[in-house]
């Protein structure tokens, strides 16, 4: 069984594909989800560094609209 770290992109190897589902502007500069080719998301967003949060080298924060989210569930989760 594959644990929700290892679907997560932890030794898996590289993605070869990501396709938008949702995302704020065109140009590519603004807060977007991506669905994988693993099944997963990866979320684009303005990286936050002043969380106060112990989180190890490899990962990091990101910040997006409550908005996106919201579109997201009624655009593909629904």
């Amino acid at each position: 069984m594959t644990s929700r770290h290892q679907t997560a992109g932890h030794g898996l190897g590289p993605l070869t594909k990501l396709t938008v589902l949702v995302g704020d502007c065109e140009n590519g500069s603004c807060p977007t989800v991506y669905l994988t080719d693993r099944g997963t998301l990866a979320v684009q967003g303005e990286q936050i560094t002043d969380h106060g949060r112990d989180i190890p080298a490899r990962e990091t924060m990101v910040e997006i609209p409550m908005e996106l989210i919201r579109r997201l569930a009624r655009e593909h989760l629904a």
